[in-house]
């Protein structure tokens, strides 16, 4: 899987863009078929600073997306990861279903 990470306005640390990489490899289990990855991560100065990452993935004939925000990037990273996991479920039994 192609893994591409932007970071708006700030630079991510190399352990962050690992914990992504190691999360989004475990979403193998679920579809072999993932192409690639796009990874956007940002954050907004307001009273709390909100971080927001967004997960574009590319399925042959799918692209499956989620957002989510917290107040740290690992937190936000998890809760997509799990939004992520659900669709890839979805597709999967829906794939099952139609080949029995």
């Amino acid at each position: 899987m192609n893994v591409q990470i932007t970071s708006r306005k700030f630079k991510a640390k190399e352990s962050l863009k690992e914990e992504i990489k190691k999360q989004l490899n475990s979403l193998e289990k679920y579809n072999a078929d993932i192409l690639d990855a796009n990874v956007i991560l940002s954050y907004t100065h307001l009273k709390d600073s909100i971080k927001t990452v967004e997960i574009n993935l590319n399925v042959p004939g799918k692209i499956f997306s989620a957002k989510e925000d917290a107040d740290e990037f690992p937190k936000a990273l998890t809760k997509v990861i799990g939004k992520l996991e659900k669709q890839l479920k979805k597709l999967k039994s829906k794939r099952i279903t139609k080949t029995r």
